[in-house]
């Protein structure tokens, strides 16, 4: 049993530093959709 817990102990370990390794290679593009919104003046300070 103790076997078992080890294996599975040491998968979950590779599985995420793998996931982190991938995400930190993986080159997400940036959002390039345009985005326009209108501020009314009564929020700023005059």
């Amino acid at each position: 049993m103790s076997s078992l817990v080890r294996i599975v102990v040491v998968l979950v370990v590779v599985v995420l530093v793998g996931g982190v390794v991938a995400l930190s290679m993986w080159d997400i593009p940036a959002p390039s959709a345009k985005i326009e919104k209108v501020i009314p003046d009564e929020r700023f300070q005059h």
